[in-house]
């Protein structure tokens, strides 16, 4: 495999999107420290808050949502969409890109046309089933299509073909010991060593069902000696916690290092977006999973594979209450046995090597 001098990366809007860009752009630039990395953004997404922090270049192009039926909106796309890929190909000329590797999100079109017009090879990476509507335009121009897991090609026909490699992680998480890590991260966080942890996150926006359920359940969770870690989300009301419990209930706005909040966890509450799906059974972490309910029940298809195969518990949003919590959690984050075996079965499931796996698939792609 010769080395590559130039990769173009593309990837915005949302963390779920740019998170697995990063972690790739990393595992390139571990590979080959002096490989040329440009990402592609737009104006208004999580990548501008994202990507420069990590050290690499972003460059900004006009992208558009595109529509998802027949409307005035897509009679306009053809004319702003080869304007955003004119875009993109100047980027792509100018640093002489080898290959074009496209994470999802709106950005991801105009490189994608870009890359084909100069017959520039295009690998694409996919998390979700159905997958989504700018990687189903991108499957027009190419062949090299990986994806997170392994349920996604016997779930959806686009999918059929392609390589399953797992999710690209942050070293940081895909690395992670989390018994070593244990007592170190509990005490970061002011919580006790000797008594059970839940961690709650409902993805990098928080999720309302959830926290006011737990919240709801804090006396009594307390009560029988669990304390919680809650990770309200930034753009969430706090959430309302008694005072005078008797185990800490620590409450965050935002946790940066999830791996910390992992650590931490005998057990955890959290979304089925397709980052947490993928980070929690890496690591081995039993999971609750509470999937977004207004959308095509993607996140429900990302968590029933872990579920069951016994690595976690799946409960509809619906009928997430305190009572339910009080009846679920308590018993389960008090039966280490039982909490190891989802552990075993979790990261049996699992996968630490996304981002090699991920290199070595775009290797064969650009030599090819």
């Amino acid at each position: 495999m010769g080395p590559l001098r130039s990769v173009v990366l593309c990837g915005g809007g949302t963390g779920g999107h740019i998170y697995p860009l990063l972690a790739f752009a990393d595992c390139l630039r571990r590979h080959d420290p002096g490989v040329r990395i440009t990402c592609l953004g737009t104006p208004k997404g999580l990548e501008n808050e994202l990507i420069p922090p990590h050290g690499y270049d972003l460059r900004q192009i006009p992208a558009y949502q595109l529509p998802r039926s027949v409307n005035l909106n897509l009679v306009r796309t053809p004319d702003r969409m080869w304007k955003a890929a004119r875009a993109a190909g100047k980027v792509i000329e100018e640093v002489r890109a080898d290959v074009v590797v496209g994470f999802g999100g709106y950005v991801s079109v105009p490189g994608y046309l870009a890359a084909w017009r100069r017959e520039l090879p295009i690998v694409i990476h996919e998390v979700n089933v159905p997958p989504g509507v700018a990687n189903r335009m991108g499957m027009k121009f190419t062949k090299n299509v990986a994806v997170g897991f392994p349920h996604q090609p016997a779930q959806a026909e686009a999918l059929r073909d392609a390589r399953v490699v797992g999710v690209p992680l942050r070293r940081g998480i895909s690395g992670l010991d989390r018994t070593a890590m244990r007592s170190a991260a509990r005490a970061h966080f002011g919580l006790r060593p000797d008594l059970p942890v839940l961690f709650v996150a409902g993805g990098s926006q928080g999720a309302r069902s959830i926290n006011l359920a737990v919240s709801g359940a804090a006396k009594e969770l307390a009560r029988n000696g669990v304390q919680v870690l809650h990770v309200i989300g930034a753009r969430n009301e706090p959430v309302p916690v008694p005072t005078d419990l008797p185990v800490p209930y620590v409450t965050l706005p935002y946790l940066s290092e999830m791996e910390l909040g992992y650590a931490a966890a005998d057990l955890m509450l959290a979304r089925g977006g397709a980052m947490t799906c993928a980070e929690v059974a890496a690591i081995g972490l039993p999971t609750i999973y509470v999937p977004y309910p207004h959308s095509n029940q993607e996140q429900k298809r990302n968590a029933l594979p872990v579920v069951q195969a016994g690595g976690g518990l799946l409960v509809d949003d619906a009928e997430l209450t305190p009572d339910w919590l009080e009846r679920t959690v308590i018993p389960l984050v008090r039966d280490p046995q039982r909490l190891a075996a989802m552990s075993h079965t979790a990261a049996a499931y699992g996968r630490r090597d996304g981002d090699e796996a991920l290199l070595r698939f775009v290797y064969e792609a650009v030599n090819r």
